[in-house]
């Protein structure tokens, strides 16, 4: 007599579906069994790509303040610059530091850790978009456009009319 639980039915489709129950999402044990955990699903999904998108706006907020600790740090380079004027005799003076400035241990922690947990969360949503279900898709599109209204509400102008285009990343 077996006395394990019974293997949740997945269906595993390779094209573009609507299926709502019997969807496994990413694991076997994320298995749908009814309309309403598909909807719960959904809601968890747009929560993971919220918080991508909160992760990355938090990521760039340490960087800029690693980077100004580092400017502000004993053996910065004051030069003349165009825009500032900090000097006693009017000429503009902006701070730097040499290029290839090695980051202290903790903030370079700080930065692996949380690139770690981007890069895992953006391959997960990836698996999930790649179950190839409408509304997961829905779901993932919608949470990382929620996301990035949240988060990134503003924009760097003269990084982006003088710095070259990346693309889109895919992490």
């Amino acid at each position: 007599m077996d006395h394990h639980a019974p293997t949740p039915r997945c269906s595993m489709n390779m094209l573009w579906n609507t299926q709502i129950v019997n969807t496994c999402i990413v694991f076997r044990s994320w298995h749908v069994s009814s309309t309403t955990t598909f909807i719960a699903s959904c809601a968890i999904i747009m929560a993971l790509g919220i918080f991508y998108e909160a992760l990355r706006a938090f990521q760039k907020k340490l960087d800029a303040r690693i980077a100004l600790e580092l400017v502000n740090a004993p053996g910065s380079i004051s030069l003349p610059a165009d825009n500032d004027t900090d000097s006693e005799d009017g000429r503009t003076i902006r701070k730097t530091v040499p290029k290839g400035t090695t980051v202290p241990l903790f903030p370079r922690v700080m930065r692996a850790t949380l690139y770690g947990a981007s890069v895992f969360l953006s391959f997960f949503l990836m698996f999930v978009f790649m179950t190839y279900n409408a509304y997961l898709i829905l779901a993932t599109v919608l949470g990382a456009a929620i996301g990035h209204f949240l988060f990134s509400g503003t924009v760097d102008v003269d990084a982006l009319l003088h710095e070259e285009s990346k693309g889109i990343p895919c992490h």
